[in-house]
């Protein structure tokens, strides 16, 4: 394809995405993720996995798109603004901010699916497939390759503008115009998230042990919560904001336009004593279109009482 058409076909899907309500769109070349093969291999070594199993499994697809995608020349990368207009008051429970609104995989989904059709309806016949924590893709790294930002050394992505994003993918078969100079890492000498991290699950090497994560425990953890951690998960029932809150690449972030993440108001009520005496009704109730039913209301409910203890 001619470099002037692969250049006006990024383009246009560039601006689409961001009149979609994406925050913002980049491109980057297919490929074996080599150097991420190596940190994954290490990673699921020292089992900091924990019990989520499922890290291990698909190492492959992980790693090339093209075992997800026949013939994937370009993945687009999505990044879409979740940081809230109001947050939750200092007497609340907290619930991390990706989970105040509706759920953020039927959002992007239902987004990136318009994407990928303005794409055929634009360009032609495309082989294509969109991707939110759908399928063993390593977000963080292609958008990091698409220019969007860096791996901070909290694991996040983070841009200048902050890091409360949700990633989502498309990868296909359509050759585009790559973006060649991933961001500059610019966490510097901070170690704020390192030293804030009340579990010490932030490592010195830009990685992050996710056995000792308030957000695994809160979230994956299916057993009784080791006694080890007691009063180290402040006022957390569902995932953590700390090292995100902390990052001063976050103390400007603008709050997002999109109303579907808008927190219920149960939400932002949720003292210890709404939280404690909880029923199951009002977990569907308040969380009916959150993240939050993935922990299940008994998940809920024991990561309550572990504060109480």
């Amino acid at each position: 394809m001619h470099n002037l058409l692969r250049k006006r076909y990024s383009e246009i899907i560039k601006a689409e995405a961001l009149r979609l309500g994406f925050s913002d769109c980049g491109i980057a070349k297919a490929g074996y993720l080599e150097q991420e093969a190596s940190r994954l291999e290490h990673w699921l070594k020292k089992k900091a996995h924990g019990e989520m199993h499922y890290m291990a499994n698909y190492f492959d697809l992980r790693l090339n798109p093209s075992l997800l995608v026949p013939g994937a020349k370009s993945v687009i990368s999505l990044l879409m603004n979740y940081y809230p207009k109001e947050k939750q008051s200092d007497e609340s429970l907290k619930i991390a901010k990706y989970a105040y609104g509706k759920d953020y995989h039927e959002v992007l989904k239902e987004k990136a699916g318009l994407l990928l059709n303005y794409m055929r309806e634009n360009i032609g016949e495309i082989n294509g497939r969109i991707f939110v924590d759908s399928a063993p893709v390593m977000e963080k790294a292609w958008a990091q390759k698409a220019g969007l930002g860096w791996i901070g050394k909290n694991s996040n992505l983070l841009t200048k503008k902050g890091s409360y994003y949700f990633l989502a993918e498309i990868i296909s078969d359509l050759e585009l115009d790559y973006n060649t100079q991933p961001m500059e890492d610019f966490c510097g000498t901070c170690q704020r998230c390192i030293l804030a991290c009340p579990t010490k699950a932030i490592g010195p090497a830009y990685s992050v042990d996710a056995s000792k994560c308030i957000s695994y425990f809160t979230i994956e953890y299916r057993n009784e919560i080791p006694e080890e951690y007691k009063g180290k998960f402040i006022d957390n029932i569902f995932g953590c904001d700390i090292c995100q809150d902390i990052c001063p690449w976050n103390w400007r972030m603008e709050s997002t336009a999109e109303e579907a993440f808008s927190a219920h108001p149960a939400i932002l009520a949720l003292t210890n004593e709404k939280a404690n005496n909880m029923t199951e009704e009002n977990f569907k109730e308040w969380f009916k279109k959150s993240a939050v039913k993935r922990t299940k209301y008994l998940g809920l409910l024991r990561n309550i009482k572990f504060l109480s203890k």
